[in-house]
């Protein structure tokens, strides 16, 4: 680990919280957590559960723990009691890192905590895992997914290959949680490695993302997901902005219209970048060259099959599951339909898998209706899902009545294309990664709570 995210000169900031962390500080800080998790019953071969909110804390714990050879089970701190007290007896941690006093607003991105250490377990890790993760359960109950040591590095080093990511000496404000991957590899690892300072802005609000772009006069990337790029599009800097090369955006599809607003404002690329939690990076297209297409990943294979993107993956990402469905012969399924580009190569993800439904023998792409909605203006975001018919839950953007909505569809759609039923909500559920919640069953409760 010292190796591949120690490396540099000791002087280097890495980390702007907003005071500057640099190597030093960073390996002092580590090596003073990893006696605490030693004491505490870590052992290598081990696993320490982190329960921690984006903070130096997180970042401290997380080396620390690779540098005591024990596995990092990461649990988003937004998880209830009841998911973390299940996932703990899963994965049976040696330890687990909670706070014990956190400081700061909701709408902080990065906190102060102060830390607890406690013992948990006198077992081994479950499995030879660098790392544990929970997918985001946007479509149903969280998987457990594991990452090895090696797949990790491999993935920092596929970065440093794609071109338009941030160079050494620039800057990411970085948005998304550390917790999952695109924050996690994308950001913390890669800017470890490469020399790139880490910059999470003060508050998640599109003056305070501003601000930490101007902060400096280095070139700065930022790092997000759509949800950010709305934020973004519906801020209006008050200066020029030389520093901002891009925003690269990982998660779900980016509506076009929300695109657009983005461009049109800021007149930089709008970078895309497709993974997964299981391999990381899959595709990128930092350019808005290709939109929605991407270019497959150094060293990654994406291939098409029976209207399915397979993705070249050594070994099973999955801990305590054998489900052919998921992954077999090297290929991981990813669920979402797409196309491979026999002459470019170019991968188009068109939406989850089971999109395509039958309305009186007429095939619906339930991705295209749900672009449809999403797009209309007075909406905020949309889901558009099969629940005995079409049915759309919408969240508006200022004044709409369901009326409105339908005649506005109407106007776009083919009958059998529309939804039969049309579900208001001031706020439509979102996982913690911030992609919006798909299962019917935790929509109709926001229906009708």
């Amino acid at each position: 680990m010292d190796e591949v995210l120690f490396a540099g000169h000791p002087t280097d900031v890495c980390l702007r919280l907003p005071e500057p962390i640099d190597r030093a500080t960073l390996h002092r800080l580590v090596t003073a957590a990893q006696d605490r998790l030693t004491a505490a019953g870590l052992r290598p071969g081990g696993a320490a559960a982190l329960r921690l909110p984006p903070s130096l804390a997180y970042v401290v714990n997380l080396l620390a723990t690779w540098r005591a050879g024990g596995q990092a089970i990461l649990l988003d701190h937004r998880l209830t009691d009841h998911e973390v007290d299940r996932a703990l007896a899963r994965l049976t941690p040696q330890v687990v890192v909670a706070p014990l006093r956190t400081g700061g607003g909701a709408l902080k991105i990065f906190v102060d905590v102060t830390e607890g250490v406690t013992r948990y377990a006198d077992r081994p890790a479950v499995s030879g895992h660098a790392v544990i993760q929970l997918s985001s359960g946007s479509t149903g109950p969280s998987k457990v997914i594991g990452r090895t040591a090696a797949d990790l590095v491999a993935e920092v080093h596929r970065y440093t290959r794609i071109d338009g990511v941030a160079l050494p000496g620039e800057r990411i404000i970085l948005l998304p949680s550390m917790v999952h991957v695109l924050g996690l590899v994308g950001g913390l690892l890669y800017g470890l490695h490469a020399g790139v300072e880490l910059v999470p802005p003060e508050r998640l609000s599109g003056d305070a993302v501003l601000a930490a772009i101007t902060a400096d006069t280095t070139p700065a990337t930022v790092l997000g997901v759509p949800f950010h790029i709305g934020l973004l599009a519906s801020t209006r800097p008050a200066r020029p902005l030389p520093q901002l090369r891009r925003m690269t955006t990982g998660g779900e599809l980016v509506p076009a219209a929300v695109a657009r607003a983005f461009t049109d404002r800021y007149g930089v690329p709008l970078g895309n970048m497709y993974g997964m939690t299981e391999v990381g990076v899959i595709g990128t297209d930092l350019y808005g060259a290709h939109r929605p297409s991407i270019t497959p990943a150094p060293g990654i294979e994406v291939r098409e099959s029976g209207g399915e993107l397979w993705v070249s993956c050594p070994a099973s990402p999955y801990v305590g599951l054998s489900d052919p469905s998921r992954w077999s012969d090297g290929w991981l399924h990813t669920r979402d339909a797409g196309t491979v580009d026999e002459d470019t190569g170019l991968v188009t993800v068109r939406g989850r898998l089971d999109s395509q439904v039958s309305v009186g023998g007429m095939k619906v792409d339930l991705t295209e209706v749900e672009a449809t909605v999403a797009g209309l203006t007075g909406v905020a975001a949309a889901v558009v899902l099969w629940d005995d018919g079409i049915t759309a839950y919408v969240q508006p953007d200022g004044p709409l009545s369901e009326d409105t909505l339908d005649k506005l569809l109407a106007e776009r759609l083919a009958g059998y294309k529309r939804p039969r039923a049309l579900h208001l909500l001031d706020q439509l559920p979102r996982t913690t990664t911030g992609k919006l919640v798909r299962s019917i069953d935790v929509l109709r409760s926001a229906v009708n709570p």
